[in-house]
């Protein structure tokens, strides 16, 4: 009976010395991890909202954020209820207050156009507008084409010359204006974002050449010389050398006779044309 009781003894310490152990590692992990970091609730996109959107409760949710906020951000919705969003918000994104547009100025397009700037709506082709080719946000170059003013550039032909480059695009869609004979069709219609004079420029090529939207990596800022392309150049021989250009010279005219006469002490001359000058 002794040695049973050893050794259940034996296997009750060691069973109570696993189970100490076990409980200690527990209750130092739990006093040893950092105790969890505040967080902040801030105002998020309940859905995608699209730009120009002017924003309700409906549209709106809130999200914990942990640590530092972003800039801007918006920890009250009642500073968002009201005002227009200037680029598309996307969901469970935060809202910050440069996505906004300042309050009481509504929402749409107009809500989107830094002061000093303008709004130009371009006309398009079916291509680039229904494709997609061109989005809000993007960035563009204005290439227009056409046959230059005055009968010595009209035997050039054609130009096409790049008159505005790095252009930012608000929106793209679809209008309603009247044909030639007053019935109403569809257009595809690009808003750029212009200063004044820049609009100037495109409401004159509008209504006089063709305008075609070029599309360019928006990392690309760079504004570069670009010389117009005639028609006649482009069926050039690239490795013709360039003639000289001599200038025609007619006849020379014969001279006239010159004839002196000596009248006492005075002397004339008068002259006659050459008979060879009339043929």
């Amino acid at each position: 009976m002794s040695g049973r009781l050893t050794t259940i003894l034996l296997l009750a310490f060691v069973i109570a010395g696993i189970s100490a152990f076990l409980v200690f590692r527990l209750v130092s992990k739990r006093v040893a991890a950092p105790p969890p970091s505040a967080t902040t609730s801030v105002v998020a996109a309940a859905a995608d909202i699209k730009l120009g959107t002017v924003l309700n409760s409906s549209h709106l949710t809130t999200i914990q954020i942990a640590g530092p906020l972003p800039k801007g951000a918006i920890t009250n919705p009642a500073a968002a209820i009201g005002r227009g969003v200037l680029s598309d918000l996307y969901q469970g994104e935060p809202i910050i207050e440069s996505r906004l547009a300042a309050t009481g100025s509504g929402g749409g397009l107009a809500s989107t156009i830094p002061p000093g700037m303008r709004a130009c709506a371009v006309k398009v082709d079916d291509v680039v507008g229904v494709a997609g080719f061109v989005t809000p946000g993007m960035r563009v170059d204005v290439v227009i084409s056409g046959v230059p003013p005055g009968e010595l550039n009209a035997t050039q032909g054609s130009v096409a010359r790049t008159i505005l480059q790095n252009i930012q695009v608000l929106s793209a869609g679809t209008d309603i204006q009247k044909d030639a004979e007053g019935k109403p069709q569809q257009v595809q219609v690009v808003n750029l974002l212009v200063t004044p004079e820049q609009a100037e420029t495109l409401s004159l090529a509008s209504n006089q050449v063709k305008i075609q939207l070029v599309l360019r990596n928006p990392l690309d800022t760079k504004i570069s010389p670009v010389a117009g392309t005639a028609t006649g150049t482009l069926f050039a021989d690239p490795n013709a050398k360039p003639t000289k250009l001599v200038k025609k010279t007619g006849p020379k005219k014969p001279a006239p006779f010159t004839i002196e006469i000596l009248n006492g002490s005075k002397l004339t001359q008068q002259q006659f044309p050459n008979p060879e000058a009339k043929h």
